[in-house]
């Protein structure tokens, strides 16, 4: 059973859905207590959505979320972040400046920051050729270069480029998908992407 949060943002919906293609057992997550790293009903954890990150953040943490998700991560369990899902992983955005001199911090499972692209033309939205490692798992079979689509206008800058699994380019060429063990996240819609985001998918569940 993959276990998807939910912390009030847009295109669950669509994950559900590209799950249910693949014929994936799948619920929504009905509170963080249910990521106990000893007693969960899920093998799995998909973290989707879109917002602010100062805001998604916030929510977070009020929820009991952040806590939960760092635990997960730290045992090494199996999680996929998706847009929001990949940026709340970095340590900090500059789409959240500090506020009274306080740093707005993500949940800082890896170093590095989130970045404005520095073109006018923001955000960034449609389809992408993105190149992937030749070693990614969740790139797995799919052919290289494939394109997904992206919408964002910031983008990840991991202090370590050895967890970034792929690239793309927009104004510049940035991480567009992390994996790190059994953690991975991405930038694009892998459930908009069609056949290559139904692959991936099918890749990180194991279907």
């Amino acid at each position: 059973m993959i276990g998807v949060i939910d912390y009030g943002a847009g295109n669950l919906g669509s994950v559900m859905n590209a799950l249910k293609r693949l014929s994936v057992p799948a619920r929504f997550a009905s509170g963080p207590e249910e990521l106990s790293v000893s007693a969960s009903p899920f093998e799995k954890i998909i973290f989707p959505g879109d917002g602010h990150f100062a805001t998604a953040m916030a929510s977070l943490i009020q929820s009991g979320y952040a806590q939960a998700l760092r635990e997960w991560i730290k045992a090494d369990k199996p999680f996929l972040g998706i847009c929001i899902g990949l940026q709340l992983l970095f340590e900090s955005s500059e789409e959240a400046p500090p506020v009274d001199g306080r740093e707005v911090r993500g949940l800082s499972v890896i170093p590095g920051t989130v970045r404005r692209f520095p073109g006018r033309k923001v955000p960034q939205i449609g389809w992408n050729q993105t190149k992937a490692r030749q070693d990614s798992k969740i790139f797995k079979g799919i052919s290289e270069n494939s394109f997904f689509y992206y919408i964002h206008s910031y983008y990840t800058d991991p202090a370590d480029t050895g967890v970034c699994a792929a690239e793309t380019e927009y104004y510049l060429r940035y991480c567009c998908a992390v994996e790190r063990g059994a953690l991975a996240a991405v930038q694009f819609h892998p459930e908009k992407s069609g056949a290559a985001g139904l692959a991936l998918l099918k890749n990180w569940t194991g279907v």
